[in-house]
């Protein structure tokens, strides 16, 4: 009897387990998924802001060439012969311009036929051709990029199309009326660009593996897509006809009407999408949208929640051991060991994840002999704020330091979504204020928390030594030449605290072996067990006791730094990160 209530016990004991694993792993596996959802929303709401603004300037580029060019066509009217001479001089000063062709009236000219169409174009060689294009093979009046200026009298971006005849590619055309002295329309100059350019830029760099971007017109045609067949091929409204889920409609009408906005759709093969969309700033009326796969976005959460239904039935069958052969305060001990146990192994894992994305690898450049660079992070919890960075392109250091406010998990996560920020709007952007702005005017929409950080850009010309940086309210670095000195640097507010602040960028010319030494407050704030401050006078005073050893590498300073603060810590618990980062300019 007794030994039938033990078993009825152990088997209830076990089945609540089963139940309370079940459900946590469920409460975990929606937690991650949520995460994973927020951090899909952000990378794709991010590569449409900086993607959409690079087709923005380099077709604001376009206008302002055809309106710095469009006075000179018009005031020598009277010299058709000239039409040419402005055309390869606007292809020449504008290499991205692929074609120019200059449209008259018909018969505008009685000397040169019913059509004059004067076009150049460059080649792949290089080489700029000029030629007579209108004819009756080639009806020029018939065009979009014709007709719809000299109706309207306004400038207009058309539709793409395929120009068998002149520019030999896939094209859309900015096109302008050209005035005579009497205000009268008398033909139209039009700017070719090629849209190879567009879906090479757009999808060489995907979000994930399998997505892919597309723009599309303002009538909806596919202007970029992953299948260079559908190109210019078919419009949205086509493609989404012979697709089951009607959502794919209903995305286009919102493309269509210029909207934002993200859906999933279910394509066919059954698969679901992701699908992010919104419009392409300035005159084009183009919208863009990034698709992304579930299965691809989930595959790996879905197959840790695999493993660890597994071990989650391995573990109940240790359970019901445990109890057969264990006594109850055992048992309760294990529980107790084991949850303590996989909370420290999530922090590890969550900490070493977090370092993950940080340079690891000192020195970073053995090969170069015209940079010193080191850095140090020291973490006051398993996972911190604090966050440091650097990479080369194009013969340029681009570096950061950064302190998120708060500490902890959630201060972590913000330090991540700043990182991948600062890398992903930098390769991109060579201003560093405006670097700054973008990654404020990214976390000011989706700071909910009321989170900042303070953060300090630099841009060092390796070839120059001039330094361009921005600092975002953080502590202002120390420079370190022959002697010690703070770096001046403007007032800015942290970043995601205002959206569309105007950051200050500055400038410094660095002369040889001049260190620019960063820091975090957790270096001036850092107290011994009397609760005194380490300050910036002593942070000075090691400096220079570092320098006056001969510890003047990047390297050998921050070692020196740490043992300084070490020293004056002594026994007190760290109450705040701590980061370094040292950049010694040794040309």
């Amino acid at each position: 009897m007794k030994l039938d209530l033990k078993n009825k016990t152990s088997i209830a004991i076990i089945a609540v387990a089963a139940i309370l694993l079940e459900a946590t792993s469920l409460i975990q596996y929606w937690y991650s998924r949520e995460g994973i959802r927020e951090e899909v929303v952000h990378r794709a709401q991010t590569e449409l802001k900086v993607k959409s603004l690079t087709i923005k300037n380099a077709t604001l580029e376009v206008e302002t060439a055809a309106r710095n060019m469009i006075w000179v066509v018009e005031e020598n009217l009277q010299y058709p012969d000239s039409m040419y001479s402005v055309i390869r001089r606007l292809l020449i000063n504008n290499p991205n311009i692929l074609g120019c062709g200059i449209t008259f009236k018909p018969n505008y000219y009685q000397s040169k036929g019913y059509w004059y169409e004067p076009y150049g174009a460059r080649r792949e060689n290089g080489v700029i051709e000029t030629t007579q294009l209108g004819g009756e093979n080639h009806d020029y009046t018939k065009s979009e990029f014709y007709m719809v200026p000299m109706q309207t009298g306004q400038p207009q971006w058309s539709e793409p199309y395929l120009d068998s005849d002149g520019a030999r590619a896939m094209l859309t055309t900015y096109s302008l009326p050209i005035h005579s002295s009497n205000g009268e329309i008398v033909g139209i100059m039009g700017l070719d660009v090629s849209l190879d350019w567009m879906n090479e830029y757009l999808n060489s760099q995907r979000i994930y593996p399998s997505s892919y971007n597309i723009v599309v017109s303002r009538k909806g045609q596919l202007m970029v897509a992953p299948v260079e067949s559908l190109s210019m091929r078919y419009t949205v409204q086509e493609i989404a006809s012979v697709l089951e889920d009607t959502t794919y409609e209903v995305i286009n009408n919102a493309m269509m009407a210029g909207e934002s906005g993200q859906s999933s759709v279910i394509d066919n093969d059954g698969e679901k999408n992701y699908v992010f969309y919104g419009p392409i700033e300035g005159n084009t009326g183009w919208s863009m949208a990034v698709v992304a796969l579930d299965k691809e976005i989930y595959s790996n959460l879905r197959k840790i929640a695999f493993v660890l239904f597994i071990l989650m039935l391995i573990g109940l069958l240790l359970i019901g051991i445990i109890l057969d052969r264990s006594a109850k305060n055992f048992r309760r001990l294990q529980k107790v060991n084991a949850e303590k146990e996989r909370i420290g192994s999530e922090l590890r894992i969550a900490s070493g994840i977090q370092r993950g994305m940080l340079p690891r690898v000192f020195p970073p450049y053995p090969e170069r002999n015209d940079i010193d660079v080191f850095a140090f992070l020291d973490s006051a919890k398993e996972v911190g704020g604090d966050l440091f960075d650097f990479y080369i392109r194009e013969e340029k250091l681009f570096f950061c330091i950064g302190d998120v406010s708060g500490k902890g998990v959630p201060a972590s996560l913000v330090m991540a979504v700043t990182r991948s920020l600062f890398r992903t709007i930098s390769v991109h952007q060579e201003n560093v204020g405006l670097i700054v702005k973008d990654m404020n005017n990214a976390m000011s929409e989706m700071n909910e928390d009321n989170m900042f950080v303070t953060l300090f850009i630099g841009k060092l010309d390796l070839a120059t030594g001039l330094l361009q940086y921005c600092n975002a309210g953080h502590c202002a670095p120390l420079l370190i030449g022959q002697g010690v000195e703070k770096m001046e640097t403007n007032p800015n507010i942290p970043l995601a605290l205002m959206n569309g602040w105007d950051y200050v960028e500055q400038e410094i010319q660095l002369k040889p072996k001049t260190t620019v030494f960063l820091y975090t407050d957790g270096l001036i704030e850092a107290e011994d067990v009397s609760k005194r401050l380490f300050g910036e006078e002593r942070m000075i005073e090691e400096v220079q006791k570092a320098l006056d050893k001969g510890n003047n590498s990047a390297e050998q300073l921050i070692k020196s730094m740490d043992a300084a603060v070490k020293h004056f810590v002594g026994g007190a618990q760290q109450s705040d990160d701590l980061t370094m980062l040292a950049v010694k300019y040794l040309k």
